[in-house]
């Protein structure tokens, strides 16, 4: 099996496993599909294929830590929910559909992802894990500090407070380091720690996925200039009209480019302590910085 080909395999188990994870329960009115609508849309599954491929690479189960990159996923998309509202960035289309306000309102989206949120930590505590009780705590911990306000909640904090005002480079690598790294990075740390990786695995890891995650930031400020709306599946230029302090402000495409093909060259050579079985988070890493969407 190629390394694309298992993380494909990956992403197709936990599409298949969220499908699955709120069988059986009674839906308390519209609550119940404005969580799935906005949890099986799509999108790259990135943070859960990461976690799912850092377990493997340290040595553990992918099948055994479903509900943890389930529960990555489900913090991610509550946070899309959050931040589409008209208080947030006042987005009204996600992954080409119509945000989740559009559809069920504004109440019933913000009760869509505080569900989502708490979904994520039920999932990993129930209980039903062979996974050690100290493993399972110290994953649980990484994803909460990460999700919180020392993580992407803090992250957004500064991003809306950025709004109208001009910020230097070291503020916006700070703002997105929490925003849209400290998930990224706890993904991959949570995986190590499930299969209980070494803390040189662990130290390696994490470098690669701050890396990544600041790479895959840098590209999505890019497209956001370059981009259209039918390919990107949400609206474009919002940063400029929100007065919104980016990479592309502060460097311009061609120096951000470059930027990124450094960011991704670093956290490539991160991987060197697994060898070949590296390969997998190597292809993740070269595809999602030249992604067009």
């Amino acid at each position: 099996m190629s390394a694309q080909e298992r993380l494909e395999q990956h992403r197709a188990a936990i599409e298949h496993w969220l499908h699955r994870c709120f069988d059986g329960r009674v839906p308390h009115g519209d609550l119940y599909d404005a969580m799935y609508y906005s949890l099986l849309a799509g999108g790259k599954r990135i943070r859960p294929v990461l976690l799912l491929e850092s377990c493997r690479l340290c040595g553990g189960d992918p099948a055994g830590v479903y509900p943890f990159a389930g529960a990555v996923e489900m913090i991610h998309t509550y946070s899309l929910i959050h931040d589409d509202l008209p208080c947030m960035d006042d987005d009204d289309l996600r992954r080409g559909r119509p945000t989740n306000h559009k559809v069920y309102g504004e109440a019933t989206a913000v009760l869509a992802g505080d569900a989502l949120l708490t979904a994520a930590f039920e999932c990993m505590l129930d209980g039903t894990s062979d996974i050690p009780s100290h493993r399972i705590l110290e994953a649980a911990g990484i994803l909460a500090r990460a999700a919180g306000a020392q993580g992407m909640v803090g992250g957004q904090v500064l991003d809306m407070a950025g709004e109208g005002h001009s910020l230097g480079l070291s503020e916006v690598e700070e703002l997105q380091r929490l925003k849209t790294g400290a998930l990224i990075q706890a993904a991959a740390e949570m995986g190590c720690v499930l299969a209980g990786g070494t803390a040189e695995q662990r130290k390696a890891l994490c470098r690669f996925a701050s890396r990544l995650g600041l790479a895959f930031q840098i590209q999505d400020d890019i497209l956001d200039v370059t981009g259209t709306e039918s390919t990107l599946g949400k609206s474009v230029g919002s940063d400029a009209k929100r007065e919104k302090t980016t990479f592309v402000t502060l460097k311009g495409l061609d120096e951000c480019r470059c930027l990124v093909d450094r960011l991704t060259r670093e956290a490539v050579e991160s991987l060197q302590i697994f060898g070949a079985e590296g390969e997998g988070l190597c292809w993740l890493a070269h595809s999602l910085v030249s992604r067009e969407k």
